[in-house]
Order: C-alpha cells, then sequence, then structure tokens
C-alpha cells in the first residue's frame, strides 16, 4: 500500500490527506504547529508529525524513507522548495511535488524538475478563462515544460453527432477522455460527441485560443479561414497565452512587493 507525506496541515493538506486516506493509502502530515491538525477528521488514522518539513528527522518520523510521494503545501513557498529537494534529493523520493505562491518561481523551479503547483496562476487561470471568450477551456494538466496542457473543450451545439475524430482534425487535438452521464470513458474510432458530454483533450499550450476558437463555432463555418493561434511572442520566443500576458501587465502595474509576499498574505 502506498505511503504518502504531506507538509503542511492547511486547507490543501488536510484535502489531500483526506482524500488519499480515503482511497486506501496509508498517509502522515508534517505541520510546525500542533493546533493545525485540529483541521483533520477526528478519525483519521494517518501519523501526525510535529516539526518543520525540510527537517531530516522530522521527516523520517514521518517514514518518508518508505513513501511513494511527498507533496509540500505550507504557506512558504522557500520552505516548499527546500523540503521537496530534501525529499527528493536525500530520500529519493520519486514523485514530489510543491506548492508555489509566486507563479514566476513556480515556472523557475518547473525548468528545474521540480513539480509545482503555483496557487496565484491557477486562480488567475480559472478566472480568465470564464470570463474571457478566447479563454473558454478549463486547463486541468501541465506537463513539465510547458508546451502541452489537458483541458476540457468547450463545443459549439452544432457539434453533436459529429465523431471524435472529425473534432480531433478540425482542432488539430488529440482527444484524452470523455465525461459522459457522470462515468468516463476512453473514445473509439466510431465514438461521436453527444450533449452533454465533456470532452478533454491535449493541447498544444501555444493553440489554446485557436482550438477555442474553432470549437466554439458550428462546424463548417471556419473551412476557409487558415487554423492559426493569435498569441504574442515572449521574448525568449514561447508563446505567451492571455493568462500570462496579463498576469504580466498585473505585475507591471502592481506594487513593488512580491509575489511571494502577496501569496502568503492571501493565504
Amino acid at each position: 500500500m502506498p505511503h504518502f507525506v504531506i507538509m503542511g496541515a492547511g486547507r490543501v493538506g488536510v484535502m489531500l490527506a483526506h482524500s488519499l486516506e480515503a482511497a486506501g493509502h496509508t498517509v502522515a502530515v508534517i505541520d510546525q504547529d500542533e493546533r493545525a491538525f485540529r483541521r483533520l477528521r477526528k478519525d483519521f488514522d494517518g501519523k501526525k508529525v510535529k516539526g518543520v518539513g525540510f527537517d531530516r528527522e522530522t521527516l523520517k518520523r514521518a517514514d518518508i524513507e518508505h513513501a511513494y510521494a511527498f507533496a509540500a503545501v505550507s504557506n512558504g513557498d522557500n520552505s516548499n522548495i527546500l523540503a521537496s529537494r530534501v525529499a527528493r534529493e536525500t530520500f529519493k523520493v520519486a514523485h514530489v511535488v510543491a506548492r508555489i505562491n509566486d507563479p514566476n518561481r513556480a515556472e523557475f523551479f518547473q525548468r528545474l524538475g521540480i513539480p509545482t503547483v503555483a496557487a496565484v496562476r491557477w486562480s488567475t487561470d480559472q478566472v480568465l478563462r470564464r470570463i474571457l471568450p478566447e479563454q473558454s477551456m478549463t486547463g486541468d494538466y501541465r506537463e513539465a515544460s510547458g508546451r502541452l496542457v489537458l483541458a476540457e473543450l468547450q463545443l459549439h451545439e452544432d457539434w453533436t453527432g459529429h465523431s471524435l475524430t472529425d473534432i480531433e482534425e478540425a482542432a488539430d487535438v488529440r482527444i484524452a477522455f470523455i465525461t459522459r452521464f457522470g462515468e468516463g470513458m476512453l473514445p473509439g474510432p466510431d465514438t461521436s460527441y453527444q450533449q452533454g458530454d465533456v470532452v478533454h483533450a491535449m493541447i498544444r499550450t501555444q493553440e489554446m485560443n485557436g482550438v477555442a476558437r474553432v470549437l466554439s463555432s458550428p462546424p463548417g463555418d471556419l473551412e476557409d479561414e487558415p487554423f492559426e493561434p493569435r498569441l504574442s511572442q515572449r521574448s525568449w520566443g514561447k508563446p505567451a497565452s492571455t493568462v500570462e500576458r496579463t498576469e504580466e501587465a498585473i505585475r507591471r502595474d502592481d506594487s513593488p512587493e512580491s509575489g511571494l509576499q502577496r501569496g502568503e498574505e492571501e493565504e
């Protein structure tokens, strides 16, 4: 049975702990403040380890040496990164993830091979994808290089009855799975889109706006229009999404305090 170690008994850490235990896994939760463990359910059977999450002895008491995965989800970016590095480099934990409030730092550590979840970027992304027409897709997962994203497609109702193969060809995406009547299913060559289906596809990040534009229109409306993602170019050559461009504008216009300070104050 896989063992999981979580650093941080805040809302995210507690939710992770409960979900993993409900799935039948063993869990250890680390926090410096013993009062934080009160957030855990009374019937929580996992370990509650008081201490600093990047301290080796504390990690050993959480049974890090037998951990399948380690998640650092405290409020401190530096602590999360340091703890993740100790888990990976000292204890050779194969699956490690760190929660980062500052999206710039998250991107930096992601490129160093440390999987990160940027709370600020996630929140901004979720809001923009619901209020901007060209950002009408919800991103669920972005692979380490940032070039591919698993996203929920928003399709015009006239796509109903068309095969998923037609949708893939029209938008140049690869459909991974669909949810129909609340159940996930892998599509076959003859699977068609039905009203109410939730379609998830792998998309090139730089083409998300173009994919959204194609699929939000009825089939055939864009037959004579070339598929061309309309994105600006960042200084190092990687196309920037609307989310990234908005974040850059916010950082230019915002106060001089760091993203880390803002993230921790919000938390």
